[in-house]
């Protein structure tokens, strides 16, 4: 082999269901279950005596972790390629969740131990996250990029409406305890599922490629990267927050927001991804922001379990076309080797404005309630008006 070699696997350039995609989707259904099953875990922390402000470093604490190790891992999904990096990322999916079996008592007895499992939890997230929407775009054709991103994130977002609505019954039913053994085994079941796939990528010498940060400060790249953490701001607010404001209001259904959220970005994915291809996804973005905005700033108003609906509604319906357009804008046309990075800084933007949104939105529900911090959470996504490209940014 040369210097410069590496291996892939060709897309076809006239299907885009192909069986290492559907494996790949329904792998990625089940560790996002996982993952989407801990929106509930805010009720843990309350039931252990934790405060707003401890929800949010907790909960935030997993995104740190996504954003410090994002310029490795996305180094990795290059170079080891994207299966077995997926791989490592699912085991740590089921492995972690058992960990919080430990935890048993008020907060403080064990706040710091929490911290670093929910920091180690966010790498294993992270790995899964980056290598498989690298590996869906590189098996995907080009020209129907936007919907292929938008269906193959419809597995994620079915798992985030159904992850949360399992966690509810099973921690009313049967506690917490039971609750880490099944985010246990929705993650172990993403990691056999995708075994049969083939390596779409990987390097087989020591090719001269691009940093991640320098793929970072790209024009393309860094205007993307600020567009996904406002995204990843207002993403703080539904992940972390709905569940113990929907309690506080005494509504029975918590896992009612999730479920419309979820169900509008999917039907948003089903029908939209062809149109996005069309007119372009830049064109998309500007109405995307606004209703992802609409949705958080009903919730002051909250009125009742129809508000959730209406909200999640709105919301999921501007995430079923922001996720799928950022990513298809950030990634259009770049080289299969950076593929990883390119993938990194998007995601890692996300996880950034999540991290940040964490933190900053449990101090202000702390010192000025809910209200606000929905308020603040709907402009951050607004403020997205300010720099979206209105055509297409140059690399």
């Amino acid at each position: 082999m040369s210097q410069n070699s590496y291996i892939t696997l060709k897309a076809d350039p006239t299907k885009l269901y192909s069986s290492a995609f559907l494996l790949m989707a329904v792998a990625n259904f089940f560790a996002m279950s996982s993952f989407g099953s801990f929106f509930l875990f805010p009720l843990f922390i309350a039931e252990r005596g934790g405060t707003k402000s401890d929800i949010g470093i907790i909960m935030g604490a997993f995104a740190l972790s996504s954003v410090l190790c994002r310029p490795y891992i996305s180094q990795m999904v290059d170079r080891i390629g994207r299966k077995r990096s997926y791989s490592i990322g699912c085991l740590m999916m089921a492995c972690l969740p058992l960990v919080y079996l430990w935890f048993q008592g008020d907060l403080s007895r064990f706040y710091l131990p929490l911290l670093f499992v929910r920091l180690v939890h966010g790498v294993g997230l992270a790995i899964c996250f980056t290598a498989a929407f690298t590996y869906i775009v590189d098996v995907i054709p080009p020209s129907r990029l936007n919907e292929g991103i938008g269906m193959f994130g419809v597995t994620g977002l079915m798992a985030l409406g159904i992850g949360p609505l399992i966690a509810e019954i099973i921690v009313r039913d049967f506690g917490f305890n039971m609750f880490f053994v099944s985010a246990s085994v929705l993650g172990a079941a993403g990691l056999l599922l995708h075994q049969p796939v083939p390596e779409s990528y990987f390097r087989s010498g020591s090719t001269d490629v691009p940093s991640f940060f320098s793929v970072l400060f790209q024009k393309r790249m860094f205007v993307v990267a600020s567009l996904s953490l406002l995204f990843g701001f207002g993403l703080a607010a539904s992940g972390g927050f709905v569940a113990p404001f929907a309690k506080e209001h005494n509504l029975t259904f918590v896992s009612l927001y999730y479920l419309s959220y979820s169900s509008a970005a999917i039907v948003t994915r089903i029908f939209g991804g062809k149109f996005a291809d069309r007119v372009g996804e830049e064109r998309i973005l500007p109405y995307a922001l606004i209703l992802t905005a609409l949705g958080l700033w009903l919730l002051i108003v909250l009125w009742g379990d129809s508000t959730l609906l209406i909200s999640g509604l709105l919301s999921g319906c501007g995430h079923g076309f922001l996720f799928p357009c950022l990513n298809a804008l950030v990634i259009r046309d770049q080289p299969i080797q950076i593929r990883g990075k390119v993938t990194g800084v998007f995601t890692g933007s996300i996880d950034t404005g999540a991290f940040s949104g964490s933190i900053l939105l449990g101090y202000i529900g702390e010192s000025a309630g809910y209200g606000a911090l929905f308020f603040v959470a709907g402009l951050s996504l607004l403020m997205g008006l300010a720099i979206y490209p209105r055509r297409r940014p140059r690399t």
